[in-house]
């Protein structure tokens, strides 16, 4: 199991065009990963799901992957979340 914590620094938070790139991205890798934020966790590779959040700028969230490919995939999405200018 593999985990990193971002802070969302986009001014609209997790909206849905950055959402629908990190689920893309998400169902590139095999690994099961989840969204954690304000204690809820939801599946990342499902696009209700990471909407359903509605995590805010500034909010603090988890990114767990459970997996052969678990290193991979947390390094992939945080990357891709700093290419859509939601972290930094």
């Amino acid at each position: 199991m593999a985990q990193v914590t971002i802070t969302i620094t986009d001014p609209s938070g997790i909206h849905a065009r950055p959402a629908t790139v990190l689920v893309n991205a998400a169902g590139q890798y095999t690994s099961d990963l989840k969204l954690e934020y304000n204690g809820n966790q939801v599946n990342l590779k499902s696009i209700m799901g990471v909407m359903s959040l509605a995590v805010p700028t500034g909010a603090d969230v988890t990114i767990i992957a459970e997996g052969d490919d678990a290193e991979a995939a947390i390094a992939g999405i945080a990357s891709v979340m700093k290419d859509q200018g939601l972290a930094q």
